[in-house]
């Protein structure tokens, strides 16, 4: 299975403690019999809404493919460590090919659509004009 998961570590927090909490994670993954196919870690970024009295916090972004065993040791990880604010794992399913339409079934759509307006213009055009009249004269 393949997961994604981001995490955010406190604004506090040294370079080297971010570093130590991602060599953890890593080594969660790999003990778990896991691959990481993607670390990144994206920076400080202004957080959208405040969490634990700061406006701010580290990502950290994690592609992995991993047994479904592997995430509860993870996400135990963050809510026991207090340098992680925020974290959020998913499952990535595989993405399923769209099948286009054919070009004969879109034109046989807009030909229809078309003569239904055409008409529609040609009965406005030939209706008669209304008029009001004064019938009363002095």
């Amino acid at each position: 299975m393949s997961y994604e998961c981001t995490f955010i570590c406190s604004p506090e927090l040294d370079s080297t403690k971010v570093e130590e909490i991602v060599a953890k994670v890593s080594k969660l993954i790999e003990t778990a019999g896991g691959t990481i196919k993607n670390l990144q870690q994206l920076g400080k970024k202004k957080l959208a809404y405040n969490i634990n009295k700061f406006r701010e916090g580290i990502y950290v972004y994690v592609e992995f493919e991993a047994n479904g065993s592997a995430i509860l040791p993870l996400e135990n990880f963050f809510k026991v460590n207090d340098g992680v604010i925020r974290f959020l794992t998913v499952k990535v399913e595989e993405k399923k090919k769209i099948v286009k339409k054919s070009k004969k079934v879109v034109e046989k759509k807009e030909e229809t659509v078309e003569p239904a307006v055409e008409e529609q213009k040609e009965e406005k055009e030939n209706a008669e004009p209304t008029s009001v009249s004064d019938t009363a004269t002095e």
